[in-house]
């Protein structure tokens, strides 16, 4: 791995203090959430914890190169449905394992936060899983010049030559049979 330059580690901290920022207001947002309707500060914690793990997400794409883009179904499978479930069920009342999600109060569980990080980090890491660097095209398709297939390439052409001059020989002998 390179050494990673000033623009590069700039960006890491700029991403690093963007992302304690964001864990501060979040704080602040659900300090404000408790003089809510407990349905309405759910979903308002819900938004500010996926969008959380949205920044995340873009915080942690560090790479060179161009995003790869992608559908990844286990990402979906098993990040971003059971999170959506999670999510939902600590919402919704009928669900099974509601009782399991919501804590005193109606307030939000850490196992509820963590699966709304998850949500914003996985939706768009389903799409664009990572950077690739983009390889220069070569002029020449072979792999290596001469060798094997220059061999085969001599080859072929000596015996085109030489069915060429049999077939040469063979009808100047028909003309002198004839």
């Amino acid at each position: 791995m390179k050494k990673p330059d000033k623009r590069e580690v700039l960006n890491l901290f700029f991403s690093a203090f963007l992302v304690t920022a964001f864990v501060i207001c979040a704080h602040f947002f659900n300090q404000f959430t408790s003089t809510l309707e407990p349905m309405i500060a759910t979903l308002v914690s819900v938004a500010i914890y996926a969008v959380f793990g949205l920044l995340l997400f873009y915080a942690t794409r560090v790479g060179d190169g161009v995003p790869v883009k992608r559908f990844s179904l286990p990402t979906l499978i098993f990040m971003v449905i059971p999170a959506l479930y999670i999510i939902v069920a600590s919402i919704a009342t009928g669900l099974p394992f509601h009782d399991s999600f919501v804590g005193e109060g109606d307030q939000m569980k850490i196992i509820v936060v963590l699966a709304c990080v998850a949500l914003g980090y996985g939706i768009p890491y389903t799409f664009v899983s990572g950077y690739e660097l983009e390889e220069p095209e070569a002029e020449d398709s072979s792999l290596v010049a001469g060798g094997i297939e220059e061999e085969l390439e001599a080859a072929e052409s000596e015996e085109a030559v030489e069915t060429e001059a049999e077939d040469s020989q063979a009808a100047s002998l028909e003309d002198t049979v004839v």
